[in-house]
């Protein structure tokens, strides 16, 4: 883990010929769970729940933080649906299901592409009971345990889903698959910052953002810093096909080491709503290519 942090640089997350990535993706996979508890922004939302604003059939808040006996961290996203289930036609792209296997498959691609700026991520089956329930001190995650008529151990987020509980997630009886995305390191070594995307989507039912109704959208860009020089602007392009490549719209923001400066290179984070529709191509999400290039 410690090798991992250290090797980060002002390109990428990793050298593109170390061997320690698939050393940390094997440890990932086989070390003991030591503690499990909330995310930091589910903590922020506990006490604060408004279940008629929050609740969403998503999944976007059900992912929890593991520390293994070397105490190396990773996010926990478990399976909510079938590997071959597509995103529903009628799902807006920010209700969309989060798949644990996407994270896993953009990793690999992002690794191919030689971006190499997804956290490595690997897949596992977890114990509910003894490598969470067991050994978490959180007393508001072991409330939210409980065991299903089918004689499953379940559980679910207590603040966005305490009205929702059918979106929980259950083991058979006790197993349960999922993703495990490397921690990168905390934020008082490696300080970053989030911004927001250029080319975010409208959140709203029917809203649009000024890029989705004109082409020439992109000069605006070119004029604004950090996007009128540098690197900036080209590694969003980069970004946006990435993007393309696994179907994530939900790109809305982008974080950057703060000490890497203007040019450091853009993390692809949160890529599980990803790989939502095999045989369907969203050619949208390539704006920052076409408007920028074309």
């Amino acid at each position: 883990w410690l090798q991992f942090h250290l090797g980060i640089n002002r390109h990428a997350l990793y050298p593109r010929a170390s061997p320690m990535i698939d050393q940390l993706l094997r440890d990932t996979q086989r070390f003991n769970t030591i503690s499990a508890d909330y995310s930091q922004d589910e903590k922020a939302l506990l006490g604060a729940c408004d279940c008629s604003q929050i609740v969403k059939p998503s999944g976007v808040h059900l992912k929890l933080v593991l520390r293994f006996q070397d105490f190396g961290k990773a996010m926990f996203k478990p399976m909510r649906q079938k590997r071959d289930e597509e995103t529903p036609e009628d799902f807006f792209y920010f209700v969309d299901f989060q798949r644990h296997n996407a994270e896993i498959a953009a990793f690999h691609l992002d690794r191919i592409l030689d971006f190499r700026r997804v956290p490595p991520a690997a897949g596992r089956i977890i114990n509910v009971t003894k490598e969470i329930l067991e050994i978490t001190k959180n007393e508001i995650l072991q409330s939210v345990f409980f065991i299903s008529p089918a004689s499953n151990v379940c559980f679910f987020a207590k603040c966005p889903y305490m009205c929702k509980t059918e979106y929980a997630v259950c083991g058979n009886p006790h197993l349960l698959e999922g993703s495990l995305s490397v921690f990168l390191p905390s934020l008082n070594l490696a300080p970053r910052i989030s911004i927001p995307n250029p080319w975010i989507r409208s959140y709203t039912f029917a809203g649009k953002e000024e890029w989705e109704i004109n082409p020439l959208y992109c000069n605006t860009v070119k004029e604004i810093y950090p996007y009128s020089s540098g690197s900036r602007l080209l590694n969003i392009i980069d970004m946006a096909i990435f993007d393309f490549l696994i179907g994530n719209m939900d790109r809305h923001h982008y974080e950057m080491f703060t000490k890497f400066g203007d040019d450091g290179f853009l993390l692809h984070l949160d890529n599980a709503r990803g790989f939502g529709k095999h045989s369907y191509d969203e050619i949208s999400i390539l704006a920052p290519l076409k408007q920028c290039c074309m």
